[in-house]
């Protein structure tokens, strides 16, 4: 099973706007809530009820960014293990351009019992 999606990398996600490094380039931070969210929307049709968090991610940032870049995420099902999943992550510029890579577990909890433990 796979999922893609694309976005725009705007100011917001700079890591200057971020605050994790001073250039007006697509930020580390921002790639990685970007590929989480691909994996996560991979997981979206999930009983109701029921939800996937993020335990673990491991992605290199490869390659900068402009604003203005258009991002293609794809996340690949690896393994499954019970409610662990582990995705293969990878991000392409529009150039075709590895901007990063990595990978990913979640797992799928139940809602109620997951926030009754706060």
């Amino acid at each position: 099973m796979t999922y893609e999606q694309e976005m725009i990398v705007t100011e917001f996600h700079t890591a200057e706007k971020l605050g994790s490094g001073s250039l007006p380039v697509f930020a580390t931070p921002a790639l990685v809530a970007f590929m989480e969210n691909t994996a996560m929307k991979l997981l979206a049709n999930l009983p109701e009820g029921e939800t996937s968090v993020g335990t673990l991610i491991n992605i290199q940032h490869l390659k900068a960014s402009a604003v203005g870049e258009k991002i293609r995420c794809t996340a690949q099902i690896t393994e499954t293990d019970g409610r662990k999943y582990t995705f293969y992550l990878e991000a392409t510029d529009s150039f075709g351009n590895i901007v990063g890579k990595g990978t990913h577990e979640r797992f799928v909890v139940n809602v109620e019992r997951f926030m009754s433990k706060l």
